[in-house]
């Protein structure tokens, strides 16, 4: 069974990172297995210019993987913007518990909204929404938490999405 995955969803510099950040140490503590999957509206440069890596990708590779003993990491080429579900169905272990996806706030995934003070500050479909997590409360038919409050958004969380145990 692939694992849920939860879209936390706001503003640039809403605090979406930084409660992400937070909250997966509450998951692991858990239990969970938890994988992150982020999305770079922008786009992006992970490689380090002058690593082997970097110079491999620079002389035309379409996909390079660096292999160490515990790590993996891989850099493609890749002709369109991937949904979050493509992207866990080819990349993620199926050993996983839980993806928190940060962004895709239009895709129909069970979300979490980040603000700062309003929900208006982001253009969101509520369709779908777990939580509202902000500096101060607002009133809204899911449940608000304080950003601070990863441990209640941990829980409630954790009641939606229970571990599966494999036997």
């Amino acid at each position: 069974m692939a694992p849920p995955i939860v879209c936390f969803v706001g503003r640039s510099n809403s605090g979406k990172t930084t409660l992400i950040e937070r909250l997966i140490p509450e998951l692991t503590q858990a239990g969970y297995r938890v994988a992150t999957i982020k999305h770079a509206g922008h786009g992006f440069d992970l490689d380090t210019e002058g690593k082997d890596s970097w110079r491999h990708k620079r002389a035309g590779a379409s996909q390079v993987v660096v292999l160490s003993k515990g790590s993996l990491a891989m850099f493609a080429d890749v002709p369109e913007e991937l949904p979050v579900e493509a992207v866990r169905d080819r990349f993620v272990n199926h050993d996983t518990d839980l993806i928190i996806a940060e962004g895709w706030k239009s895709e129909g995934f069970p979300k979490v909204v980040v603000v700062r003070e309003e929900l208006q500050e982001v253009d969101v479909s509520l369709e779908g929404l777990i939580a509202v997590a902000s500096i101060k409360p607002i009133d809204t038919n899911a449940p608000w938490f304080d950003r601070d409050d990863v441990q209640g958004l941990a829980k409630i969380i954790i009641s939606r999405f229970p571990r599966q145990v494999n036997s």
